[in-house]
């Protein structure tokens, strides 16, 4: 016990009190009727969430700014809320932890070495960040939040967690996006490798591999900027220890904002690279304009940002020789002749474009 009030005490929690059987029954049996009904067919039985659910204890707590507003931690699988939340709120900061708890893998030492997406090993953490953005995908699923347009460290996107890990989220739906949600979301709650083997194959181990790290990694800047930030609070004055702590606040925003960009146009060559190398029919090549046209929409843009448009129009040339190439029976074909079919492919792309943007009259000039 002293292991975990240490631990606790690390993380700046103070334990308030603890919430009364009636109440934990109450969110275990919410929580498990809500997942039950929006992943119907993860093969979930409401009656043995609710019971596994249930042997949680959860305390109320004091907790230092920026922490979650609700943490759960396996050592003693109990939940901790901030004490500021209302009683009535509790359920829903409560959906995340939960699915932490159905995560946890343990060895027959009660160590933990695995949760969901991410694997604990002995010298490092791997997948951290992956899994905390899929659990939160899950819970905003769950809750229903509405998707919203937000901005930070200079990277503007749509999201439907604009309040916790929006970064790693954005990133982590590009990947939902490209191989499917409920493969992510059962991986994650099954804590299994089928969704990382599917994007290894889909793309290569070295990839995921850097796609993975990038994640933590931007996690690990944030956690950064909210210590300084609890630092900084505590200084009356401004003096230069403040100066230095606020130019390091703006080097890992920085760092982040650079890590994010690169992430997300590895995630979207590598992908769509592969994919492209696979394409042997027409209606692939329907199928692959479409996706990577819609990668649009899970995009986080900057000031200059110019590499998917760049890409989009560079895979564009390369559908049209391949076009060409599936009529002409799979045989390469001379320049001469493929300028002859140009105004044919570029009506089809022209077509094509109509149908995803879902416009009724294309006023554009084929050039």
């Amino acid at each position: 016990m002293m292991s975990v009030e240490s631990d606790l005490k690390k993380d700046g929690i103070e334990i308030v009190e603890k919430l009364d059987t009636l109440t934990i029954n109450s969110i275990a049996r919410n929580i498990s009727t809500r997942l039950c009904e929006t992943f119907p067919d993860f093969g979930l039985r409401q009656d043995e969430l609710f019971i596994k659910l249930s042997r949680l204890d959860m305390f109320t707590a004091k907790m230092p700014d920026g922490m979650a507003e609700a943490n759960y931690f396996y050592k003693n699988s109990s939940i901790y809320f901030n004490v500021h939340i209302p009683p009535e709120e509790r359920e829903e900061f409560a959906i995340h932890e939960c699915i932490h708890y159905l995560q946890e893998i343990k060895d027959k030492r009660n160590y933990l070495i695995r949760m969901g997406l991410c694997d604990y090993t002995e010298f490092k953490i791997y997948g951290l960040g992956l899994n905390e953005a899929a659990v939160q995908l899950m819970a905003s699923k769950v809750i229903g939040i509405p998707k919203d347009f937000v901005k930070y460290f200079g990277i503007q996107f749509t999201t439907s967690s604009p309040s916790y890990y929006p970064l790693e989220c954005c990133l982590v739906e590009q990947l939902a996006y490209l191989l499917g949600e409920d493969l992510l979301f059962k991986s994650t709650l099954n804590s299994d490798d089928t969704f990382k083997n599917a994007f290894i194959e889909a793309t290569s181990p070295k990839t995921f591999l850097a796609i993975e790290n990038a994640i933590d990694d931007i996690l690990y800047r944030e956690e950064d900027i909210i210590k300084l930030n609890n630092k900084i609070a505590q200084i009356d004055d401004r003096n230069k220890k403040v100066d230095n702590m606020l130019q390091k606040i703006d080097e890992l925003k920085n760092e982040i904002m650079l890590t994010f960009m690169r992430t997300q146009n590895l995630i979207l060559a590598s992908y769509f690279d592969h994919v492209f190398e696979k394409i042997s029919t027409l209606q692939e090549i329907e199928e692959y304009r479409k996706k990577l046209y819609h990668f649009k929409d899970y995009l986080g843009v900057a000031e200059g940002y110019t590499f998917f448009n760049n890409y989009y129009v560079e895979k564009m040339a390369e559908l049209e020789h391949r076009y060409a190439v599936l009529e002409n029976g799979g045989e390469e074909i001379s320049p001469v002749s493929l300028n002859k079919q140009m105004s044919k492919l570029r009506l089809f792309f022209r077509k094509l474009k109509q149908l995803l943007t879902g416009k009724q009259q294309d006023k554009e000039e084929v050039r």
